[in-house]
């Protein structure tokens, strides 16, 4: 029992190990989920649009034409004057300026002592004027390094629900703009991407930054305040969830997050008119970008390579840090969000641990052609289910862990169900293999369960065959010579029994017990045992005739080995009988019972193969003779025993024909009382013809009378 408990123990074990193990989500369960939702982007990324977002690119055409960085900063005031005067409704820099001008008066003063720094023009000046008169936004990076963060957000932030400050991102220091340039900008935001800066890949943009005090608004989301001309920004909390965010509210847009104030993002196709060169608006003729400009929310920065802002995204690009920000604004216009809802979690867990229950009884009851299919369905509907929250809701239910755990199960599985079925088909083998045919042994690999200990009421074919004068044979050979003559009798009269898909029960000194029909259904048995004692009979003869034996080489005064065979057919218990680590498959009952009687009887009987009526009328055209009925101890009522003559085609032969007539005349006349001698006379004159073996049978016949008992009139009348 233990051992059949053991395969769905040890599967429902490693179910409950993956489900702790997703429970405990670790970085490589969550690398391998995140990977999967950048596939899905890959297949359905977020649909383009004609969004008021533009990107004024310092690329590497304007490095070349213009200067090296960083530019001076009048001409960064050039560049937010134009944009203000082409009509953009925002202009955000994704640029840090925590230093002067590289050309400002304090620094030309240091290196040229004898200028005078108030006769010098201040770019720095120059710039914060140009950002007072534009719808400016300047930012801060995060730097774990730097200084704490000075200067209150241009924002106003208002929270329904419980303060987020412990779960947002926390700023522990930062690097910052001049105080002059931060103060004349309208907005005032974070610059940084993500909270790790070892991130392959930017997943998810922060909406919310705080010092502990204050909070602080990311690029994108302060550029579109400025450009929607909104004061407050409102952070909706996680009523459910003490301290963490829900989602963000921008005047219409309402923007949901994760716990921490995050923006999943999705990502569309690269857009190819999103990029102006900062070169063009810089030159004369920019004018002409009018269009792209009016009414843009304009974001500023840079696709340099050696600017070292160029970050991956989830479709594989590799693109700049404001493209980014650029995404995510597109994305709010969108409302097109993705999220992971806190019952998601919770559903890939149960639904995992169900799927795995289910793949293991599949497996070890059906097998691993069933637990294929039956995987291949529940990934099938895991892999649909999450496809269609993907696209139909934004909801992203993770695929990679049920294709990942379930393809685990189904190998561990697999190796178990081998395991314990080739332990379970050596036992069977060392149970069976020696006494039953290999189609057979097939069959009850197959059905392998009747190996537990118990038994079953089943319809059997019983044989017992036994050599005759054994014991007085035996005390004429030497035990080598013995267990020669037996191995080699059993080796014959074994095979014909496996090979007409009978059991061998067991050896019994010189006898052999055989059944048919049990461990398995075997159609026509009580045919196949009758056909099996017919053919020991054959191959005992053709030995014989031989001299395998070595009875005549040693002259031990016995010319030939001798059995009796005894079959029944009937009703009897079979099952494993013995311990749970040791046992035999064996018969028990009346079927069996009789079966050793009969076999008995071969002796007083003078024949050597005797078959019950329940054989004989079920064994078909074989060639049976009436040998009468005997009393078998045990039994109250005596037995109707028939000789086993031979086969189908003996039975058609004219001979046997003639046989079976003066048979009939003979037993006749010992039920009427009369004198069988002249019957008996020509049976033994026919028996040659037919089997020589039946002479004894006959000379022994009047002797047994008894076993013809006298018919009554009524039966006679009949």
């Amino acid at each position: 029992m233990i051992r059949r408990l053991l395969p769905p123990l040890l599967g429902l074990l490693l179910v409950v190990a993956l489900t702790l193990l997703r429970i405990a989500d670790p970085y490589p369960v969550q690398v391998l989920r995140e990977i999967a939702f950048d596939f899905y982007q890959r297949l359905q990324p977020r649909a383009d649009g004609d969004f008021p977002v533009r990107v004024v690119d310092i690329d590497e055409d304007s490095l070349a034409e213009l200067g090296q960085w960083p530019w001076t900063r009048d001409r960064l005031a050039e560049l937010s004057d134009r944009l203000t005067e082409l009509g953009a409704a925002a202009v955000a820099f994704d640029a840090l300026f925590p230093e002067p001008d590289r050309m400002s008066p304090s620094r030309i003063a240091a290196a040229l002592p004898g200028v005078d720094p108030a006769n010098l023009p201040d770019y720095d000046a120059i710039f914060a004027t140009s950002l007072a008169n534009s719808p400016s936004i300047l930012g801060f990076s995060r730097a774990p390094a730097g200084k704490p963060i000075t200067g209150r957000p241009k924002s106003g932030f208002a929270v329904s629900g419980p303060d987020p400050k412990d779960s947002i991102p926390f700023l522990t220091g930062v690097a910052t703009p001049l105080v002059p340039l931060r103060e004349a900008a309208h907005g005032f935001a974070a610059l940084s991407l993500n909270t790790s800066q070892s991130s392959s890949a930017i997943r998810q943009l922060p909406m919310l930054w705080t010092d502990g005090t204050e909070i602080y608004p990311t690029l994108s989301l302060e550029a579109l305040r400025i450009a929607m001309g909104i004061g407050t920004i409102v952070v909706l909390g996680d009523t459910a969830a003490a301290g963490y965010v829900d989602s963000v509210r921008l005047g219409d847009f309402v923007i949901p997050t994760t716990s921490s104030g995050n923006l999943w993002l999705y990502y569309s196709s690269p857009r190819a008119d999103l990029f102006v060169s900062a070169k063009d608006i810089l030159g004369p003729n920019y004018h002409q970008f009018a269009d792209k400009v009016a009414g843009q929310i304009v974001l500023i920065g840079t696709s340099a390579s050696g600017l070292l802002d160029i970050h991956a995204t989830t479709l594989g690009d590799n693109v700049p840090g404001v493209a980014i920000h650029a995404q995510a604004i597109e994305q709010i216009l969108s409302s097109t969000y993705l999220t992971r809802p806190d019952w998601v979690e919770g559903l890939e867990i149960v639904g995992f641990l169900v799927l795995g229950a289910l793949m293991v009884l599949v497996v070890l009851q059906l097998g691993p052609l069933a637990g294929l299919a039956a995987g291949a369905v529940s990934l099938a509907a895991s892999l649909g289910f999450s496809w269609w929250m993907f696209t139909g809701q934004g909801a992203m239910v993770d695929p990679s862990f049920p294709l990942v755990g379930l393809t685990l199960l189904f190998g561990a599985m697999v190796f178990f169900r081998f395991v314990t079925t080739d332990a379970a088909k050596r036992q069977i083998r060392r149970a069976f293999g020696y006494y039953v045919d290999p189609t057979l042994l097939a069959q009850i690999e197959k059905n392998r369960d009747a190996l537990a200990l118990g038994g079953e009421m089943r319809e059997v074919s019983v044989m017992f065959s036994d050599v005759r004068g054994f014991t007085p044979l035996s005390e004429k050979l030497t035990p080598p010579q013995i267990l020669a003559l037996l191995n080699t009798m059993f080796g014959a009269l074994g095979s014909e029994i496996t090979g007409r898909l009978g059991t061998i029960d067991k050896f019994i000194g010189d006898a052999i017990m055989a059944f048919w029909n049990a461990p398995v259904d075997v159609p026509n048995h009580p045919r196949l045992a009758a056909e099996a004692a017919l053919g020991m009979r054959k191959r005992l003869r053709a030995l014989n005739d031989a001299d395998a034996f070595g009875l005549k080489r040693n002259s031990v005064g016995v010319d030939e080995v001798v059995i009796g065979v005894g079959i029944s057919t009937g009703e009897a218990l079979v099952g494993n009988m013995g311990l749970e680590t040791r046992f035999d498959y064996s018969a028990l009952g009346d079927t069996v019972n009789v079966a050793s009687r009969v076999e008995s009887a071969c002796k007083e009987m003078g024949y050597d193969l005797l078959v019950t009526s329940a054989t004989r009328d079920a064994a078909g055209d074989l060639a049976f003779l009436d040998a009468g009925s005997i009393a078998l101890k045990g039994k109250s009522e005596r037995v109707a025993i028939h000789l086993l003559v031979g086969d189908s085609e003996l039975e058609k032969t004219g001979a046997f024909k003639l046989l079976r007539a003066t048979h009939a005349e003979a037993i006749k006349a010992l039920q009427d009382g009369r004198d069988p001698g002249g019957a008996i006379a020509e049976c033994l004159a026919l028996a040659p013809q037919v089997e020589p073996g039946l002479k004894k049978f006959y000379n022994q016949l009047v002797d047994r009378r008894e076993d013809f008992p006298t018919l009554q009139p009524a039966a006679a009348a009949e």
